[in-house]
């Protein structure tokens, strides 16, 4: 259990304790006090005994009727103050009847905390002490000539003291009242944090499942990218060489080449394969810095295709996180390999630039070019486009793509400059 709880639990404990203690008190005031005074010498006769017992029959009902019965009208502030009224006069006659019934007198002072507000119960006070102060004189008949000085002195030192004990029972209930409603509103802070934190408990198991979701698509599209990239470009390097060995059958020298070039891509594919499988960075730039190795897949490209092709680089080249090298080593080979298919162009132009937060590869060519907006909406085509643009996605990058039909294609690919061993 919390101490939030135990706290409540105990502030409850103590407050149905004194309910019942307070509701118990006028009964058990009023029995002592009627069986002191039964006890007494009958000093006054019958007709006293009659008259206080007949004033605690009505005390009695008075008390049943209107305060243990009648819980709902102790908010009630009007009806509480007649209900003070009476409680001040019976108990006035009884002490006046017989002096001993000061001691149930006592139940003022409660009641005129518990009933009367802001100064009425002052005044209250001052009553109490009024009636209590003929018991403690010997009876109304002590009040004479010389006695009322005494009865006088009393009453105010009474009320002096009782009006003390109520500021301070006041300050030690407002005291009380602030803590109750502290720790009430601790109980709904922790009932909302409860509700938060079992909230917040599901949240994190929908993340962990989304985020296993998402893994899973992310290293499915990173396969589709890598075979793309690496498999099924090099098997359609593989079919060119075949086919343009086929070709040149009668000569034997040309169809060799043609057929050794094929080989080469075979082993490089098997290579790049077993090293996409295992997550790891492509060949050539574990090889040799990014802008050689772009340099050498273009060199390589454009003999095997026999289209002139060059690198420039500007800026100052400096090594740069592995992502991000391989995003722009497969953003250039896939430029490559889809001139090679579709462009038929007759030069191709690769530009790398390093800027201070950013790097840049641009593609272009002078091929017969394409629509973009046409070849998004292919289906089952653009495959490498999408590759390609969410690579450089992956990296809060830009892939922009300008062609048109007759003009040929530019392809830019951009991506923050993060360093070697830099965080993403």
């Amino acid at each position: 259990m919390s101490i939030e709880a135990e706290l409540r639990e105990e502030y409850d404990r103590w407050e149905r304790r004194e309910i019942t203690y307070i509701k118990a008190l006028p009964y058990v005031l009023l029995a002592i006090s009627t069986l002191i005074t039964l006890l007494q010498p009958l000093w006054g006769g019958p007709q006293v005994i009659a008259a206080a017992l007949g004033l605690t029959l009505a005390m009695t009902v008075w008390l049943v009727g209107l305060y243990t019965l009648s819980p709902k009208w102790h908010r009630n502030a009007p009806l509480m103050g007649l209900y003070y009224i009476g409680l001040m006069v019976l108990s006035a006659a009884l002490v006046v009847t017989a002096p001993w019934y000061g001691i149930f007198a006592f139940v003022g002072y409660p009641h005129a905390f518990l009933f009367l507000r802001s100064g009425w119960r002052y005044v209250g006070v001052a009553a109490t002490s009024a009636i209590m102060s003929i018991s403690y004189v010997g009876g109304i008949d002590r009040i004479d000539d010389d006695g009322w000085w005494l009865w006088a002195a009393i009453s105010v030192v009474s009320t002096a003291l009782a009006a003390a004990f109520f500021r301070s029972a006041t300050v030690s209930d407002q005291h009380s009242g602030k803590q109750r409603e502290a720790l009430a509103a601790l109980h709904q802070a922790n009932v909302k944090l409860e509700a938060a934190l079992e909230e917040n408990a599901g949240l994190h198991a929908q993340l962990l499942v989304q985020a296993r979701e998402a893994g899973v698509l992310d290293e499915r599209q990173r396969m589709a990218r890598e075979i793309h990239d690496t498999l099924a470009q090099s098997l359609a390097g593989i079919l060119t060489q075949l086919q343009a060995a086929e070709q040149v059958l009668d000569d034997p020298s040309a169809a060799r080449r043609h057929v050794t070039t094929a080989l080469g891509l075979a082993r490089e594919s098997l290579i790049e394969a077993r090293r996409t499988v295992h997550a790891v960075e492509p060949h050539a730039l574990a090889e040799a810095k990014l802008p050689d190795a772009i340099g050498e897949v273009t060199r390589r490209w454009s003999a095997a295709h026999e289209i002139p092709a060059s690198l420039t680089t500007t800026g100052d080249p400096r090594p740069l996180h592995a992502e991000v090298e391989v995003t722009l080593f497969r953003a250039a080979q896939e430029a490559l390999n889809n001139v090679a298919k579709h462009a038929h162009a007759d030069r191709v132009g690769l530009t790398l630039s390093y800027m201070d937060d950013l790097v840049t590869l641009d593609i272009r060519d002078d091929g017969v070019g394409f629509e973009p907006a046409a070849a998004r909406r292919t289906p089952g085509g653009g495959f490498g486009l999408a590759g390609m643009r969410q690579r450089v996605q992956r990296l809060a990058g830009r892939l922009d793509i300008e062609s048109e039909p007759g003009a040929g294609t530019a392809i830019s690919a951009t991506v923050p400059a993060i360093p070697a061993g830099g965080a993403q």
